[in-house]
């Protein structure tokens, strides 16, 4: 359906209206985030432009109300992405069914990191599950909290992954370099979410900041200071070395990048990396 199983991550140091509409226009997936958006707004825009609706809510009172705004406006996103620290709760459970009943949509719900959490979302009726807790460079969720994958990302995939039957799975964060992609891929992963290596392209949102010389883009953790949280901040701001690339540059050149790893697991397709025998343990005899 789009071109390549990557999405960048919906943070505001990474995406906004026009990287949406960019990559939308390219037949490149996408997710807005949600932090100080004009969703009825952008919606509009991308209805005028013929594409493809990607939106993300919360579960609070806000993302009610702004449910009912779509619903006035007879506005059906084509995908919502209910995108909170915690996944696997009550209030997730209940912004599922809300969705499922009044919306004809695809629903991507997390975060998780767990194959019984994988297994509830599902069952509340979510197509799309995000898996991962605190993994990404700009989290501090694993070292503030003691829980997360942070350090085991890779079988949390593997095992939520495992854990469910229909609903696609999308690997949220960790991805350091290109192979990292391919490896989440053969571990079970249907498409891989990607934050700080977007971070520094010519047009992120992230602002430019100039070290001894040097060029950077500000990135930073949706649960940190910089996203406006107040209360339980979870993530830093850090700086990102400027890249000479935008989005669309990279994107072929990850795809190039993909592109190879299936020649070498000896495949024609990105599903064929999940028949791959990635990872052989080997008991060394001392």
């Amino acid at each position: 359906m789009f071109a390549m199983p990557v999405v960048p991550a919906n943070m505001e140091c990474v995406i906004n209206d026009e990287i949406a509409v960019k990559l939308a226009k390219n037949n490149f997936f996408y997710i807005h985030h949600r932090f100080n958006v004009d969703c009825l707004k952008f919606c509009k825009m991308m209805v005028s432009e013929g594409l493809p609706i990607s939106i993300s809510l919360g579960v609070n009172k806000e993302a009610y109300e702004t449910l009912t705004i779509l619903q006035t406006n007879r506005i059906c996103p084509d995908f919502i992405t209910i995108d909170i620290a915690h996944g696997h709760s009550i209030k997730m459970e209940a912004m599922i069914k809300h969705i499922k009943t009044n919306f004809e949509t695809y629903v991507i719900a997390g975060n998780v990191s767990t194959a019984a959490a994988t297994a509830d979302l599902e069952a509340w009726g979510a197509d799309c599950i995000k898996v991962g807790i605190g993994p990404g460079s700009a989290c501090t969720t694993y070292v503030a909290t003691g829980f997360g994958s942070r350090g085991a990302q890779a079988s949390i995939v593997q095992q939520c992954a495992k854990a469910k039957k229909r609903a696609t799975i999308i690997a949220d964060g960790g991805i350091k370099d290109p192979g990292d992609i391919a490896k989440a891929i053969a571990l079970g992963a249907d498409f891989v979410m990607i934050g700080g290596m977007f971070s520094g392209l010519q047009d992120s949102p992230g602002s430019p900041v100039q070290v001894d010389g040097r060029m950077y883009k500000e990135f930073w953790g949706s649960a940190s200071a910089a996203s406006g949280k107040t209360e339980r901040i979870e993530g830093i701001k850090k700086l990102i070395p400027l890249q000479s690339l935008d989005i669309l540059d990279k994107m072929k050149y990850l795809k190039e990048c993909l592109q190879s790893a299936i020649s070498y697991g000896g495949g024609k397709c990105v599903k064929c990396l999940q028949s791959v025998k990635y990872f052989q343990l080997k008991h060394i005899n001392t």
